[in-house]
Order: C-alpha cells, then sequence, then structure tokens
C-alpha cells in the first residue's frame, strides 16, 4: 500500500489510536506520525515505547502540518479539543474522529473548524476492554467495519482517500448518515453495553451472593457481561449522555421485550420461550457467518499483543 497522508497527527493515544498507529505502520499508509494525549505519563509511555513519530504536550502542537488529524478522546471532550486545534489546522486538513456517537460529534465539532478543513466523522467498530498507549495491536481493524458519517456538501477526494486508508488498514467501509448510525449502535452496541453494566451491578447488590462466589463461579454469560462491563467508564459516560435518545428507544423495545419473557416464564409458556430463543439464536449465526466473530469457545477472544481481542 502506497502512503495516503503524509503526515498523521492523534488527539488521544488510547486502543484505537495506538492500535491505528500500528496498522498505519505496517501497510506504509503515512510518511509521519505524530501524537499527544491529556496525560503526561501516557504521552511519556507514547514516547518509550515508539509509539508515533513525535509526541508532543500539546494538541496544538501535534496537529501542525498534518493533512489528516485522528480525534480519539471521548465524545464529551470533541469540542474543547475542536477549538484548541482549529487555528492550528494546515489548509485542506481532513479531520475525522473515532467516536461511537456521531451526530453528537457533528455538532460539538464542526462548527469550530475551518471551512478549508474537510471534516468526515468515523466509527471503526472494534475494540477490547484494554486502554492505554501499550493496549493496540496492528490486527484490531481486520475484516471489522468503520462506518464513515459524511456531511452533505462532503468532498469526494477527501472522503475516497479517507476510505482508502481505512481499507488500508484493514478495515471494511461503510458510509451511513449520523442519525442512522447512532441509532444502529444504540442497538448492537451502547444499550448492550448498559445491560452488562447494569447485571453486574446487580451480581455486586445481591449481598446473598459473596464476591468469591460471583468470581469463582463465573459462567461464560456473566464473564462476557463483566469484559463489557470493564470497559473505559469516561467514554461510556459521555456516549449515553450524548446518545440519549437513541438509547432510551432502544432501552425502552428492550424493556418490553424483558416483560413478555418474564410473563411467559412465570406462566410456564415454554413454547414462546423455544420460538423466541430459535429465532434469536439465528442472529448470532449470521454474525459467525458474516466473519464478525467465531463459534470458538472464547468468542474468537485470543490473547494478542498482550489484549484480549
Amino acid at each position: 500500500m502506497s502512503v495516503l497522508y503524509q503526515r498523521v497527527a492523534f488527539i488521544g493515544l488510547g486502543l484505537i489510536a495506538s492500535s491505528m498507529a500500528h496498522a498505519i505502520r505496517r501497510a506504509g499508509l503515512a510518511a509521519h506520525m505524530t501524537g499527544t494525549a491529556r496525560s503526561a505519563q501516557t504521552r511519556e509511555v507514547a514516547r518509550e515505547i515508539g509509539l508515533v513519530d513525535q509526541v508532543f504536550d500539546t494538541a496544538a502542537e501535534a496537529v501542525a502540518g498534518a493533512d489528516l488529524v485522528v480525534l480519539c478522546v471521548p465524545v464529551g471532550a470533541m469540542e474543547a479539543v475542536a477549538r484548541e486545534i482549529a487555528p492550528h489546522l494546515a489548509p485542506g486538513v481532513t479531520v475525522t474522529d473515532v467516536g461511537s456517537v456521531k451526530q453528537a460529534v457533528i455538532d460539538a465539532v464542526a462548527p469550530h473548524l475551518p471551512a478549508d478543513s474537510h471534516f468526515i466523522p468515523g466509527h471503526p467498530l472494534a475494540g477490547t476492554e484494554h486502554s492505554g498507549p501499550r493496549s493496540g495491536f496492528a490486527e484490531l481493524f481486520d475484516n471489522r467495519w468503520c462506518i464513515l458519517t459524511p456531511p452533505e456538501g462532503c468532498d469526494s477526494p477527501a472522503l475516497d482517500r479517507l476510505s482508502r486508508f481505512w481499507r488500508g488498514m484493514g478495515a471494511n467501509v461503510d458510509l451511513m448518515d449520523a442519525p442512522h448510525h447512532d441509532l444502529v449502535l444504540a442497538v448492537t452496541s451502547h444499550t448492550p453495553h448498559l445491560i452488562a453494566y447494569t447485571m453486574v451491578g446487580v451480581a455486586d447488590d445481591l449481598r446473598r451472593v459473596t464476591d468469591s462466589e460471583v468470581i469463582k463461579y463465573s459462567a461464560a454469560g456473566f464473564r462476557d457481561f463483566t469484559r463489557i462491563a470493564a470497559s473505559d467508564p469516561v467514554m461510556w459516560r459521555d456516549v449515553f449522555l450524548t446518545n440519549k435518545d437513541a438509547t432510551l428507544e432502544i432501552l425502552g423495545r428492550f424493556t418490553e421485550e424483558l416483560f413478555a419473557l418474564q410473563r411467559a416464564i412465570r406462566q410456564g409458556d415454554g413454547a414462546l420461550l423455544h420460538e423466541y430463543f430459535t429465532r434469536t439464536r439465528a442472529i448470532r449465526r449470521g454474525i459467525i457467518d458474516a466473519g464478525q466473530d467465531t463459534d470458538a469457545p472464547d468468542f474468537g477472544r485470543a490473547r494478542k499483543h498482550g489484549a484480549d481481542v
């Protein structure tokens, strides 16, 4: 793969940014990479492991001369970052992000960027429960989807270039409008995370079941809940606050379904339960058939480069 961007700047150096850096280096997609992070400790670790070519103490320094800027900070921090970097962006720069919510990011970032920049929000559907600059690995995006939500009137060459960039990192690319993205992710990610946090919270509150029993006797389902609930609390706090309408809609539908199953269990309606579980099992098979997971006992999350994937 040939170089697509001369200078890529990362604002935030966690799992996604560090995985992008490894994937970019693997494919030779950028001539030079810079980065910064809010935490001095994170910046020091990034320097120590040589994550990018230069680590700067400020976002303004990191974006200078970049032709691609990637915002890898929690959604709630996007507006402040956009304000900070706007005066220092090079003409014609493409600015993108990796946030799990898109409409709120557009509302927060777009008004502050210069008119000659190209803002193309993005969301790679890949991750682990690990964070920090040491957690990344080049294979994170392989055969995963990255959704781009270009605004109306988006520059076609800039969009094509960013799409090729993500494909070069191993991802599949799809285009979607921001509100639809937020609804889809409320179904596939946001509400499941909220349910996982809630189930782990229930176990913590149920004092008749001790902590040692929860740890010792955790079956696969609860282990998956705890894996999901181990995700970055700052990131997920911001996700729920910024995608609340879609999440509340899906949560309401989930509650209705849960009440129906509760009634079936109470009434001993085995036929309804069997039909329901058969139908939902087919969705799992579809995910495996699409190559987005495996039917291995660990659901394909083998340990790679120190991270459970």
